[in-house]
């Protein structure tokens, strides 16, 4: 019988029963995972019907310093923030001061002949048949607007906007530079005043100079052994393809004001969410910034990121009040697989 242990070792005993009552097995879900994929760090925010129900911090931010991750951890988003993109050049629509259907000349300088057929929805839904210049960009040079639209504009369209689907880096990037052309300020700006600030988030463009407090370093696993994120100059990392700082806790905030229309009204939400239609009648499942296949045989929207050492993932289940927002700070994690993981004890869902 416990009551017959010594006081002190009664005490850790009851401590210890009284831990394993209240445990949450969300907890251990993604501890083992963690420790499983080897992801030296991660955050987690649970929404549900509007409200944040859980948070949750594991691992490691910083491995040289012996950093924990907290729920105030800054991540990088990875393509995760192309949506925040998309929100708002829908917006500026909205403000009139663009249309989708626009030719993406009538706001781009110096745009080629071309890309004459190419649409803002071209560039939002990755149909503009445009390729990525990775082989041309050096990931470690400044490149100004100008000279980033030039390197993409040399090579050829892969086929005529809006009869194929491809995703596009690229595409996103012009949208930043448009947006900010048509803005009349840095998309980051417009961001932070559009979105971030009505919807309570911290988030912010990436900038490795100045001090951010709580930021996470970002890590490679290179022949079983950990290394820091590789460099990418500033101009490369403040891009609109998401090129984003932020929490966990912003992205839930997100979600919550996504359950409103405050932020976004219903239709530029019913329009960011809508699947993309070919002009041959075939449709794709991806919206403006959104996947729109379902995730664990439920209706969802969702995208995922990857950069610099971060891999992030965001879904929201459309007919079960809940988003789940998944943060590591580890390159190629299988980041859909830890976030079903973590849905499915919400949704009571078989994996």
């Amino acid at each position: 019988m416990i009551d017959h242990l010594p006081g002190r070792v009664l005490a850790v005993v009851l401590l210890a029963l009284c831990g394993a009552a209240h445990a949450d097995p969300v907890d251990d879900i993604v501890n083992a995972e963690l420790a499983r994929q080897r992801i030296p760090g991660a955050a987690i925010a649970i929404v549900k019907d509007g409200n944040t129900i859980k948070e949750g911090a594991y691992g490691m931010a910083n491995l040289e310093h012996q950093v924990a991750v907290t729920p105030d951890t800054v991540f990088q988003s990875g393509s995760l923030g192309k949506q925040f993109t998309a929100a708002l050049v829908l917006l500026l629509a909205s403000d009139g001061k663009l249309t989708l259907d626009d030719p993406i000349s009538r706001h781009l300088a110096a745009t080629p002949p071309a890309w004459k057929k190419i649409t803002v929805r071209h560039l939002l839904n990755h149909t503009s048949g445009l390729r990525d210049p990775d082989h041309i960009i050096k990931l470690n040079q400044d490149y100004t607007d100008a000279q980033l639209q030039r390197a993409g504009s040399k090579l050829p369209l892969q086929w005529a906007p809006g009869t194929a689907w491809a995703y596009s880096n690229f595409g996103y990037q012009l949208l930043g530079i448009l947006c900010t052309r048509v803005g009349g300020k840095h998309y980051g700006e417009q961001l932070r005043e559009r979105i971030f600030a009505p919807a309570g988030m911290q988030a912010r463009i990436i900038s490795e100079r100045d001090i951010v407090p709580h930021r996470a370093a970002g890590y490679d696993l290179v022949e079983g052994a950990f290394k820091n994120q590789e460099w990418v100059s500033p101009t490369l990392n403040t891009t609109a393809d998401g090129s984003l700082y932020l929490t966990a806790r912003d992205l839930a905030k997100w979600h919550i004001a996504l359950d409103g229309d405050q932020v976004l009204g219903a239709a530029l939400k019913q329009a960011m969410w809508r699947p993309t239609t070919l002009a041959s009648g075939g449709a794709k499942a991806y919206g403006f910034g959104w996947e729109t296949s379902p995730t664990l045989e439920r209706r969802s929207v969702w995208h995922d990121g990857a950069w610099q050492g971060f891999t992030t993932q965001a879904t929201r289940f459309v007919d079960d009040g809940l988003a789940v927002v998944v943060l590591t700070n580890r390159s190629e994690t299988d980041i859909a697989r830890l976030l079903e993981l973590v849905a499915a004890h919400y949704l009571r869902a078989p994996r």
